[in-house]
């Protein structure tokens, strides 16, 4: 995988740029994850659907990180990930690891994603 200026990335971060919540968090993010070497795209990209084999409306669920490995990680546990990743952010890796948590985080993540306040009319927080 290469960003925009052709470097070799080591991941890639998808976030519905329809939202302004999610844009906000992308902005606030960027000048972390960046020069670790994460790119940024939207979700609403058409080539994203097919890069992960994701039907649209799935994708706009959560946040999505494919590594340069090629894993695929949404939600709660692709921020589980990007804490690997960013040296003083190991206190959340590390407590992800304990029996049981891991299932929390998904549900905080579900529950903020689905309460997000999206401009977008087709977001799905605004469908429920």
């Amino acid at each position: 995988m290469t960003d925009s200026k052709g470097r070799h990335a080591a991941g890639w971060l998808f976030y519905d740029f329809e939202c302004r919540f999610c844009l906000a968090i992308a902005r606030a993010i960027a000048p972390i994850l960046v020069p670790r070497g994460f790119a940024f795209a939207p979700l609403q990209d058409p080539r994203v659907a097919g890069l992960l084999g994701m039907p649209k409306e799935e994708l706009l669920r959560e946040m999505r990180i494919l590594s340069a490995e090629g894993k695929h990680y949404g939600g709660a546990d692709a921020v589980i990930f990007l804490t690997r990743k960013v040296w003083w952010a190991w206190p959340v890796f590390a407590l992800a690891q304990l029996p049981g948590v891991t299932p929390v985080l998904r549900a905080a993540y579900r529950w903020v994603a689905t309460h997000r306040k999206c401009a977008a009319a087709s977001c799905p927080a605004a469908q429920r």
